[in-house]
């Protein structure tokens, strides 16, 4: 009998969208046999999460064309201590942006990079169009579809370390 498989989602979300996201492809995971899942908020990771994890999902909002400062924090408290440590561990991402989201994409993806992760699946961006102060800082609502999109990207994941795909 092989070993469970641990998947390690990490986020941030201020406005619900991406805390949405991320639980959409929690939820969808978890349904898959072999696989372990954790969802935890990115200011509760710690380098030992990420060391005990087989494979990650990220998932941030875009602010001000970045990453989420919250998630800027926790790639900047983990990434030395894992630097050599996770080398070629499968990751997917997501981003939560207001009209664009390519910027946070391309950070996101320099730091795993820098970490020599492999990305397994493109990378979802998932654009609310909140242009006005009162829009930006609404609660957000993640359409149905999207969630199925980030859903998929969970199940994918998960299946994918517990068939050893990945």
């Amino acid at each position: 009998m092989r070993a469970m498989k641990k998947l390690l989602i990490v986020y941030y979300s201020y406005t619900g969208g991406t805390e949405q996201m991320a639980e959409a492809a929690a939820t969808a995971a978890r349904d898959e046999d072999g696989t372990e899942v954790r969802l935890m908020r990115a200011e509760d990771c710690q380098a030992e999460d990420m060391l005990a994890a087989d494979g990650y999902i990220f998932a941030t909002p875009e602010n001000l064309a970045a990453i989420a400062g919250v998630m800027k924090a926790f790639f900047d408290r983990c990434y030395y201590p894992l630097l050599g440590e996770i080398e070629g561990r499968p990751y997917a991402a997501m981003i939560c942006a207001g009209s664009d989201g390519e910027n946070a994409q391309r950070q996101l993806e320099r730091i795993a990079t820098g970490w020599r992760l492999r990305k397994v699946i493109d990378t979802i961006i998932i654009c609310t169009h909140a242009q006005t102060e009162a829009a930006i800082l609404a609660a957000k609502i993640i359409e149905e579809d999207d969630r199925a999109r980030c859903a998929e990207t969970g199940a994918t994941l998960a299946a994918g370390l517990a068939m050893g795909v990945f």
